[in-house]
């Protein structure tokens, strides 16, 4: 018999290397230290992705260092919504934006502001 453990940081969110290397050109533009990822309830599906350029955690926060000049910090109350999510940086057309690729998630709004658990 085996017992595999399992840590809440594992593979808690997964970033990409382009958004990685996004979110270092927008701190170094800003001059902060990290990316804060939570959700927040709002929407017409229910919650939305939140993410803040900060220099500090807020208490409880998870850090995940992505590389030398990337980290994110996670909002553990979001964590349950947050777990398994893929963050990407993707051309659409002449566009560039942040997907969330959520497995947690089951149904997107029209617009793709918020999504429902």
């Amino acid at each position: 018999m085996s017992v595999e453990t399992y840590s809440p940081t594992q593979d808690a969110v997964i970033i990409t290397p382009a958004a990685a290397k996004h979110f270092a050109k927008q701190l170094e533009k800003e001059h902060a230290d990290a990316v804060r990822l939570s959700v927040k309830e709002s929407g017409c599906t229910g919650f939305m992705y939140v993410m803040d350029l900060v220099n500090e955690p807020s208490d409880g926060d998870l850090v995940l260092d992505v590389s030398d000049q990337v980290k994110v910090f996670l909002d553990q109350k979001s964590l349950p919504v947050l777990q398994g999510t893929e963050v990407d940086y993707e051309l659409e057309g002449v566009n560039r934006t942040i997907k969330f690729k959520n497995p947690n998630a089951k149904d997107h709004c029209g617009c793709g502001e918020s999504f429902n658990i």
